[in-house]
Formats: C-alpha cells, structure tokens, sequence
C-alpha cells in the first residue's frame, strides 16, 4: 500500500512568479458582483480568474457595440426613450443578457467558495516563495503605496497594475484603454475641451465608447489600490511566518545564543 504523504502543502495562499503575484484573501461577494454588473469580467479580474475575466471584457466590448447597448442608454439618459428602442439591435441583445446574469452569478458563487479556500489556506499556513527570477523578469514580495497606485492608474489605466508588478492585466488594461480612447475620440475631445471649443468636443466625441472610459477607470484605480494592501498585507505575513520559524525558538535560536556568548 503507498503511503501518503503529508509534507506537500494542499492548499498555498499566495504564488509568486515572474508575471504577477496571485494570492487568496477575503472578499465581499456584493462588492465582486457589482463589478461584474458594472462590466462583466471585472469580478472575475479581482478574483484573479484572468482568462475568464479577459474573455468577459473582450465578449462585452464586442456585444455591446454590436447591439448598440451603450447608445440606447445615451438616449435613455436624455429622455429620448423612442430613439432607445429604435437603436437596440435585438439579434444581439438576446445575446448579451444570459452572459452579462451568467458573469455576476459566477462571480459571486466563486467568490464564497474562494473565501472558504481562503480560510483552509490560512490555517493550514504552507509556505510560499517571496521571490521569483526568470530570464525576463523579477518578481518580490515587497510593500508599496497604495496612493501611489491609485495616482498612476488615474493618470494611465494599467500603470498602478505595472506598479504592483501585475504583468499582464497591466498590458491588458492598457491595450483596452488605448482602444477605447481612440474609438471614443476622447483625448481631441478634451483638446478642443482645453480650447473652449465645446460644439467641436461634443461633435467629434463617440459617446457609445465613451461610456466605457468610467468603467474602465475607476476599475484600475479600485484593483490597483485593493492589490497594493493585500501585497503588503502578504508581505508581513511572509515576514512573520520567516522570522518565526528561523528565530524564534527551537535550535536556531540555542545557536544564535551560542554564537553571542562566545
């Protein structure tokens, strides 16, 4: 019969590696599903369930676009609610709405069974590695300023996510912002805004893709800033479990009291 073996760690609560660090922490379901309601794949990207959360993004965007979604709402918001009916192509909003209820269910059952892993993780305490070298990248435990985030992901979506070393959903928000930024209009609008020319700013912007701009931001700034606490939060914890296990108590210390008296 073999014998099972106890010594690799069933559940980790955080990994490190050369594109980001990925880790198990406590979560508001509400708060995860109202991302995915405000777009869906956000939830999921705060869940660290990146292909899920990238493929949802991708689908919204095409969808949205398709079945004139962010137009109709335009028209809503200014009354025009004739015109809101009359821009919505049906063949694709029957599409959008199982996957949009689909995103926000999924995103807040993951997030209940994820806060149980969490709490088995957390007590089973594995080790993990604080650091990780490739031929590429380097990537370390270490803190950061959560502000410091926030202001880089306001002045670039991505930025904060770069900051905090989250390789990919940096460069993936950063291609999704560029995208709509030129599809909207938004930087000539804001010129011609700085200009006192607001016929011309009004004019030129696309307010379809424009509305996916306050999402996207306010998105950034949120994961940016809530990673940032984690990672530090992550980053006592690894210390407390280090300096525990190497001083204090057990023969490490005896030695280091060795090493002193003599």
């Amino acid at each position: 019969m073999t014998e099972f073996s106890f010594k690799k760690p069933r559940r980790r609560t955080a990994d490190i590696s050369i594109l980001g660090t990925t880790q198990l922490h406590l979560r508001s379901p509400v708060v995860i599903a109202w991302w995915s309601a405000t777009v869906p794949g956000f939830g999921h990207l705060l869940l660290s369930k990146y292909l899920r959360g990238y493929m949802l993004i991708l689908w919204e965007m095409v969808i949205n676009t398709q079945a004139n979604l962010n137009m109709a709402i335009v028209y809503s918001f200014t009354g025009q609610f004739d015109m809101a009916k009359a821009a919505l192509d049906l063949r694709w909003m029957t599409l959008y709405a199982p996957v949009y209820l689909f995103a926000i269910y999924d995103s807040y059952r993951t997030t209940v069974d994820l806060n149980k892993v969490y709490i088995l993780s957390d007590r089973e305490n594995a080790p993990f590695k604080s650091f990780s070298i490739g031929p590429l990248e380097i990537n370390y435990l270490d803190k950061r300023t959560p502000w410091v985030a926030v202001i880089w992901s306001l002045l670039m979506p991505g930025m904060g996510q770069l900051y905090i070393h989250r390789i990919v959903t940096a460069f993936y928000l950063l291609g999704v912002w560029i995208l709509i930024c030129y599809k909207s209009h938004v930087m000539q609008a804001i010129h011609y805004t700085l200009m006192a020319n607001f016929h011309e700013a009004t004019t030129i912007l696309n307010k379809e893709w424009f509305l996916f701009i306050p999402s996207i931001l306010f998105f950034a700034v949120y994961d940016a800033y809530t990673n940032t606490v984690e990672n530090n939060k992550l980053f006592d914890k690894e210390q407390a479990r280090y300096l525990k296990q190497n001083y204090q108590g057990g023969e490490r210390t005896k030695d280091i009291i060795k090493e002193l008296r003599t």
